[in-house]
């Protein structure tokens, strides 16, 4: 037996005749007979009572009909969800999230995932430093990762999507408070709050680059894996960082945030995935992220 044959049968047992089943199956009456009869011959029993006028379900065929109702509603189901799958609409993905963007970029971008691909299952892993979504994406903890570049592996295929300048994150009572914006040679002598370098941070590397083409002497007083903990003791007094501006997303009672210039600079924020991935979930969702920006 086929589905074909089960359709017919539905079909039958709904119309109650023949005739007019044939003409909803837009088929010949006497292929759609030689069907029915051939079910019947399959299964070892009547499943209909035939007369001139009518047929009606026999007991089996009434039992019957129930469950192929069931069993093509699966079926259709099924390839609905196949299409779905094919078209990327359907899946489950992790995305992994730099703690500079964590804050201005998240909130917005699962808004915006969740609006324009429902049948995703997102979850989300922010406050990640770029080497650590890196081997996530290698080990396939996430799948996606939103990081700042470089990210010198050949086993990954990269996006930028945007530039973030940078900004200076103050204590509010700093007497550099005071002004619209911060030059890096302001920042030469006072305690630095920076991202770790035993963690092989890209933020770390920026900084120092930035105050070394200042010629300033960096004096790095405390060293954090998290940007929440940064901008936390920054708050607390404990010294002054420069982060990207996404950062003053995180509007923290006692920190003041200031256009870094001379020189003025700026950082890449990029989409990462692994190259060997070709799923149409994970490839619609990267383009989703890229349209956004």
């Amino acid at each position: 037996m086929d589905l074909r044959q089960l359709r017919y049968f539905v079909a039958v047992a709904e119309e109650r005749h023949f005739g007019r089943a044939a003409e909803r199956l837009h088929m010949a009456q006497p292929p759609l007979s030689h069907a029915i009869r051939q079910l019947e011959g399959e299964l070892g029993t009547a499943l209909f009572h035939r007369t001139t006028r009518r047929v009606d379900l026999t007991d089996a065929g009434r039992a019957y009909l129930d469950r192929v109702r069931a069993i093509l509603a699966e079926v259709d189901e099924a390839a609905h969800h196949a299409r779905r799958v094919a078209a990327g609409a359907v899946g489950h993905l992790t995305l992994g999230c730099v703690g500079s963007a964590t804050y201005s970029l998240l909130p917005a971008l699962s808004r915006h995932l969740a609006t324009e691909l429902p049948g995703i299952d997102f979850s989300f892993r922010g406050e990640m430093l770029a080497p650590d979504q890196v081997e996530a994406l290698r080990s396939g903890a996430i799948d996606v990762a939103l990081l700042r570049p470089p990210a010198a592996d050949p086993s990954l295929t990269v996006h930028t999507l945007r530039r973030d300048r940078l900004v200076v994150a103050l204590p509010a009572e700093h007497p550099l408070a005071a002004k619209t914006q911060v030059r890096a040679a302001d920042l030469a002598g006072l305690d630095l709050i920076m991202h770790s370098a035993d963690r092989h941070s890209v933020m770390h590397d920026v900084v120092l680059g930035v105050l070394k083409d200042a010629g300033v002497e960096p004096h790095i007083r405390h060293e954090v894996a998290e940007t929440s903990t940064l901008i936390t003791l920054v708050a607390g007094g404990l010294g002054v960082a420069v982060v990207p501006e996404p950062v003053t997303a995180l509007a923290l009672a006692g920190v003041a945030y200031r256009p870094l210039v001379r020189p003025a600079a700026a950082i890449e924020l990029a989409v990462a995935h692994r190259a060997d991935r070709n799923e149409p979930h994970l490839a619609r969702t990267v383009e989703v992220i890229r349209r956004l920006f």
